[in-house]
Protein backbone atom coordinates (compact mmCIF):
# COMPACT_ATOMS: atom_id res chain seq x y z
CA UNK A 1 0.00 0.00 0.00
CA UNK A 2 2.82 2.55 0.29
CA UNK A 3 3.78 4.51 2.94
CA UNK A 4 0.65 5.99 5.16
CA UNK A 5 -0.39 9.26 4.63
CA UNK A 6 0.82 11.64 6.58
CA UNK A 7 -1.60 14.64 6.15
CA UNK A 8 -5.13 14.37 4.99
CA UNK A 9 -7.64 17.07 4.26
CA UNK A 10 -11.25 16.54 4.70
CA UNK A 11 -13.63 19.32 3.25
CA UNK A 12 -17.19 20.00 3.94
CA UNK A 13 -18.85 19.95 0.67
CA UNK A 14 -21.86 22.98 0.56
CA UNK A 15 -20.53 26.52 1.42
CA UNK A 16 -16.88 25.14 1.89
CA UNK A 17 -15.75 23.96 -1.17
CA UNK A 18 -19.01 25.15 -3.46
CA UNK A 19 -21.75 28.06 -3.37
CA UNK A 20 -25.64 26.39 -3.22
CA UNK A 21 -28.66 28.18 -2.39
CA UNK A 22 -29.97 25.47 0.18
CA UNK A 23 -32.96 27.71 2.29
CA UNK A 24 -32.84 25.04 4.68
CA UNK A 25 -36.15 26.59 6.63
CA UNK A 26 -38.26 26.76 3.61
CA UNK A 27 -37.49 22.90 3.10
CA UNK A 28 -38.54 22.57 6.78
CA UNK A 29 -41.55 24.14 6.25
CA UNK A 30 -42.52 22.03 3.29
CA UNK A 31 -41.89 18.75 4.41
CA UNK A 32 -43.55 19.90 8.04
CA UNK A 33 -40.27 19.42 10.40
CA UNK A 34 -39.48 21.13 13.28
CA UNK A 35 -37.98 24.48 12.80
CA UNK A 36 -35.45 24.23 15.55
CA UNK A 37 -34.05 21.20 14.41
CA UNK A 38 -31.52 20.72 11.32
CA UNK A 39 -33.02 19.15 8.15
CA UNK A 40 -32.03 15.15 8.83
CA UNK A 41 -32.65 15.39 12.26
CA UNK A 42 -35.91 16.48 11.77
CA UNK A 43 -36.57 13.41 9.59
CA UNK A 44 -35.08 11.21 12.26
CA UNK A 45 -38.01 12.20 14.46
CA UNK A 46 -41.00 11.38 12.18
CA UNK A 47 -42.31 7.55 12.10
CA UNK A 48 -40.38 5.78 10.78
CA UNK A 49 -42.86 4.44 7.71
CA UNK A 50 -42.52 8.29 6.23
CA UNK A 51 -38.78 9.10 6.27
CA UNK A 52 -38.41 7.02 3.01
CA UNK A 53 -40.77 9.95 1.09
CA UNK A 54 -39.33 12.59 3.15
CA UNK A 55 -36.05 11.56 2.09
CA UNK A 56 -36.52 11.15 -1.00
CA UNK A 57 -37.95 14.63 -1.61
CA UNK A 58 -34.76 15.77 0.06
CA UNK A 59 -32.86 13.97 -2.63
CA UNK A 60 -34.79 15.38 -5.36
CA UNK A 61 -33.89 19.13 -3.87
CA UNK A 62 -30.11 18.24 -3.74
CA UNK A 63 -29.89 16.98 -6.94
CA UNK A 64 -31.64 20.06 -8.30
CA UNK A 65 -29.29 22.32 -6.26
CA UNK A 66 -26.22 20.58 -7.16
CA UNK A 67 -27.33 21.77 -10.83
CA UNK A 68 -26.91 24.96 -10.13
CA UNK A 69 -23.25 24.44 -7.93
CA UNK A 70 -20.03 27.02 -8.58
CA UNK A 71 -17.49 26.85 -6.36
CA UNK A 72 -15.91 28.93 -3.74
CA UNK A 73 -13.46 31.46 -4.31
CA UNK A 74 -9.82 29.98 -4.17
CA UNK A 75 -11.10 26.30 -3.76
CA UNK A 76 -9.71 24.82 -7.31
CA UNK A 77 -6.78 26.67 -6.12
CA UNK A 78 -6.27 25.12 -2.48
CA UNK A 79 -6.64 21.60 -3.47
CA UNK A 80 -5.12 21.17 -6.34
CA UNK A 81 -1.86 23.01 -3.98
CA UNK A 82 -2.91 20.57 -1.33
CA UNK A 83 -2.51 17.51 -4.22
CA UNK A 84 0.32 19.36 -5.58
CA UNK A 85 2.09 18.26 -2.66
CA UNK A 86 0.84 14.59 -2.47
CA UNK A 87 -1.41 15.78 0.19
CA UNK A 88 -4.48 13.11 0.33
CA UNK A 89 -8.09 15.44 -0.31
CA UNK A 90 -11.68 14.13 0.24
CA UNK A 91 -15.04 15.29 0.81
CA UNK A 92 -17.49 14.69 3.55
CA UNK A 93 -21.21 16.46 3.88
CA UNK A 94 -24.63 15.71 4.66
CA UNK A 95 -25.75 15.28 1.01
CA UNK A 96 -25.72 11.86 -0.74
CA UNK A 97 -22.78 10.50 -2.50
CA UNK A 98 -24.14 11.09 -5.57
CA UNK A 99 -25.37 14.32 -5.58
CA UNK A 100 -21.86 15.39 -4.09
CA UNK A 101 -19.85 14.19 -7.01
CA UNK A 102 -22.35 15.93 -9.32
CA UNK A 103 -22.41 19.56 -7.41
CA UNK A 104 -18.59 18.71 -7.75
CA UNK A 105 -18.39 18.29 -11.33
CA UNK A 106 -21.12 21.36 -12.10
CA UNK A 107 -18.72 23.34 -9.69
CA UNK A 108 -15.49 22.11 -12.15
CA UNK A 109 -14.17 20.80 -9.28
CA UNK A 110 -14.71 16.90 -9.55
CA UNK A 111 -11.20 15.76 -11.24
CA UNK A 112 -9.79 17.21 -8.17
CA UNK A 113 -11.04 14.33 -6.31
CA UNK A 114 -10.57 10.65 -6.57
CA UNK A 115 -14.61 9.65 -5.39
CA UNK A 116 -13.46 6.76 -3.52
CA UNK A 117 -12.90 9.46 -1.10
CA UNK A 118 -16.23 11.99 -1.42
CA UNK A 119 -18.32 10.06 1.44
CA UNK A 120 -21.77 11.17 1.69
CA UNK A 121 -24.88 10.52 4.49
CA UNK A 122 -25.83 7.33 2.40
CA UNK A 123 -22.06 5.72 3.19
CA UNK A 124 -21.84 7.02 6.87
CA UNK A 125 -23.91 8.50 9.58
CA UNK A 126 -24.34 12.16 8.41
CA UNK A 127 -22.25 14.92 10.20
CA UNK A 128 -21.62 16.12 13.08
CA UNK A 129 -21.60 12.26 13.72
CA UNK A 130 -17.49 11.02 13.42
CA UNK A 131 -18.71 8.36 11.29
CA UNK A 132 -17.55 9.62 7.83
CA UNK A 133 -14.15 10.60 9.12
CA UNK A 134 -13.14 7.89 10.77
CA UNK A 135 -14.39 5.54 6.91
CA UNK A 136 -12.03 8.19 5.00
CA UNK A 137 -9.10 7.41 7.92
CA UNK A 138 -9.38 3.59 7.54
CA UNK A 139 -9.47 4.19 3.22
CA UNK A 140 -6.25 6.09 3.67
CA UNK A 141 -5.18 3.75 6.48
CA UNK A 142 -4.18 7.32 8.25
CA UNK A 143 -4.95 8.17 12.12
CA UNK A 144 -6.54 11.16 13.42
CA UNK A 145 -3.74 13.17 14.28
CA UNK A 146 -2.72 13.08 10.56
CA UNK A 147 -5.81 14.97 9.27
CA UNK A 148 -8.14 17.69 9.47
CA UNK A 149 -11.41 18.81 8.72
CA UNK A 150 -12.39 22.29 6.97
CA UNK A 151 -15.89 22.93 6.87
CA UNK A 152 -18.17 26.31 7.26
CA UNK A 153 -20.75 25.07 9.99
CA UNK A 154 -20.54 23.54 13.52
CA UNK A 155 -21.42 20.21 12.06
CA UNK A 156 -18.45 19.63 10.65
CA UNK A 157 -16.52 20.85 14.05
CA UNK A 158 -18.25 19.01 16.56
CA UNK A 159 -17.59 15.58 13.67
CA UNK A 160 -13.90 16.84 13.86
CA UNK A 161 -13.43 17.13 17.10
CA UNK A 162 -15.47 14.01 17.91
CA UNK A 163 -13.28 12.08 15.63
CA UNK A 164 -9.67 13.43 17.17
CA UNK A 165 -8.84 15.61 14.21
CA UNK A 166 -8.32 18.95 13.82
CA UNK A 167 -10.95 21.23 13.01
CA UNK A 168 -10.18 24.30 10.71
CA UNK A 169 -13.66 26.48 10.82
CA UNK A 170 -13.84 28.68 7.24
CA UNK A 171 -15.85 31.66 8.25
CA UNK A 172 -15.58 33.67 4.86
CA UNK A 173 -18.63 36.16 6.49
CA UNK A 174 -15.97 36.87 10.00
CA UNK A 175 -19.51 36.19 12.28
CA UNK A 176 -17.57 34.24 14.56
CA UNK A 177 -19.95 32.37 15.70
CA UNK A 178 -18.04 28.84 16.05
CA UNK A 179 -15.17 29.90 16.70
CA UNK A 180 -14.73 28.04 20.21
CA UNK A 181 -15.35 24.52 18.61
CA UNK A 182 -12.57 25.28 16.28
CA UNK A 183 -8.56 24.65 16.69
CA UNK A 184 -8.09 27.13 13.95
CA UNK A 185 -10.15 29.83 11.80
CA UNK A 186 -9.66 30.96 8.28
CA UNK A 187 -11.92 33.49 6.65
CA UNK A 188 -10.31 32.92 2.79
CA UNK A 189 -9.52 29.18 1.53
CA UNK A 190 -6.36 30.50 0.24
CA UNK A 191 -5.10 30.92 3.71
CA UNK A 192 -4.65 27.15 4.14
CA UNK A 193 -2.11 27.73 1.76
CA UNK A 194 0.31 28.98 4.31
CA UNK A 195 0.15 25.60 6.28
CA UNK A 196 1.93 23.36 3.26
Amino acid sequence: MGEPVKWVWIFDLDGTLVHSEHDYRAMKERLGLPRELALLEGIATRPEVERPALLAQVEAWEDELAARTRPVSGAREVVQALRDRRRAVGVLTRNTRASALRALDVAGLLDLFDPRFVVGRDEAAPKPSPAGIGALLRRWNALPADACMIGDFRFDLEAARAAGVESIWYDPGRTGEHAALADRVVHDLRELVSRL
